[in-house]
């Protein structure tokens, strides 16, 4: 079995999108959520988070705006915006579709 922190080529913008489809998140409660969704298996690092949001925001898929967190610091929340939530929807039935066919070929006898 892999190491716990390694995500399948190119689900990482899948899952920030999910992630922050459903309400807007700074960086680190983006990997926090993830972590806790998957049940611990997957990881983000921060090498890897912040490049992503960055990457992310400037498609226009995503927007920030500085807010208070509840510890009291500022940080930066993440929302997705229109564009954003089309391409979630592209991404996650490429992703059904992808991971259903390597599920046929697993599953094989």
């Amino acid at each position: 079995m892999g190491k716990p922190n390694d995500l399948v080529q190119g689900t990482l913008d899948l899952l920030i999108l999910k992630t922050v489809s459903l309400e807007p998140k700074h960086g680190w409660a983006i990997a926090k959520r993830i972590q806790q969704i998957s049940n611990e298996v997957l990881q983000v690092q921060q090498g890897s988070l912040y490049p992503a949001l960055h990457r992310l925001e400037q498609k226009a898929w995503i927007k920030g705006r500085w807010a208070e967190t509840e510890t009291g610091r500022q940080a930066k929340f993440y929302s997705l915006t229109a564009a954003g939530r089309a391409q979630l929807e592209k991404e996650a039935a490429t992703w059904s579709r992808l991971s259903g066919a390597i599920n046929l070929v697993v599953e094989s006898t």
